[in-house]
């Protein structure tokens, strides 16, 4: 099929790769335009930019789709469909309509749960048992589309978001090429009215560690904000991102370490910090990290 790609970071750089090597004809990539990063803040090209110049594959990267002269440009493409996965421009009627088959998004959980920006952090977060991908036909509203075709998968009880990132953008790189081949045979399935959450884009605000939560309400924070923004504490007066745990025996005072290895009271129960980050350095395991930090028994974190 002629197909227009549409997605900007990691998570859709494994789809565009199964679309080429499905065989389709890739008539353009858009995606979000390279933007300031960096200590040199040089304009950075978006992860799925970089792989389509890689590809040899043309790359469009318009700030807006909302001027008649970008929707021209991308009707005359003439495309048999457009593949979208996490673009982050919202597409106008007369985008989503320019394709023969329309649009398809591929989205990161079991809709009608978490519509919207942040799925795969609000599954953990949450404490979701399972989550998975869900391929299906764009229209105007936000993930409200029918479902062509869906996969749940179980969210395992370590796994962080960066896991099941990984997991889930493999997963649908190869739903997506399932339905291309069995496109015009499936069936839409409207989504229900009921069981409809929405996926809030992560707030940095949400990364402060409360010590005097429930150790379980924590450790899904820490897995659901790792690897970003990370949630972090205060150890020593120094922050550190706290990127992966595991739930632990023991209480005490929220907060104070109850051994040397970073096992931590909470308002109920007890966490291990099993991976962290100091500041301006690489993330390590707990064990690794904690040579070059001073943390005893009975140390308060936080303050």
């Amino acid at each position: 099929m002629r197909v227009i790609f549409m997605g900007t970071p990691d998570f859709s750089v494994p789809v565009l790769d199964a679309l080429v090597a499905a065989g389709h004809e890739l008539a353009a990539v858009y995606c979000q335009p390279p933007r300031p990063a960096g200590r040199g803040k040089k304009d950075r090209p978006t992860p799925v930019h970089a792989r389509a110049e890689a590809l040899g594959l043309e790359v469009r990267h318009p700030a807006s789709l909302k001027g008649a002269g970008a929707q021209a440009e991308f009707a005359a493409l003439n495309a048999d469909v457009a593949v979208v996965v996490a673009y982050g421009l919202i597409l106008p009627q007369a985008v989503l309509d320019a394709p023969r088959h329309g649009c398809l998004n591929i989205h990161a959980s079991l809709l009608p749960r978490w519509r919207g920006a942040a799925p795969i952090h609000r599954a953990i977060m949450a404490g979701d048992t399972e989550t998975g991908i869900c391929i299906m036909q764009m229209e105007a509203g936000l993930d409200t589309g029918p479902v062509l075709l869906r996969e749940a998968t179980a969210i395992g009880a370590d796994e962080t978001t960066g896991d099941l990132h990984d997991r889930l953008s493999a997963m649908g790189a190869r739903l997506i090429v399932e339905a291309l081949a069995r496109l015009g045979t499936l069936t839409p399935e409207p989504q229900s009215d009921e069981g409809v959450t929405y996926a809030a884009k992560i707030d940095k605000a949400e990364a402060a560690i409360d010590w005097t939560r429930p150790a379980a309400e924590i450790d899904r924070q820490i897995r659901g904000l790792s690897p970003f923004p990370g949630a972090w504490t205060l150890i020593g007066g120094e922050r550190v991102k706290c990127l992966a745990s595991t739930l632990a025996g023991g209480q005490g005072k929220p907060g104070v370490t109850l051994d040397d290895a970073l096992t931590v009271a909470c308002g109920d129960g007890a966490l291990r910090i099993a991976r962290l980050q100091r500041a301006g350095r690489a993330a390590q395991d707990t064990a690794t990290a904690l040579r070059g930090m001073a943390v005893a028994k009975g140390m308060q974190l936080g303050e």
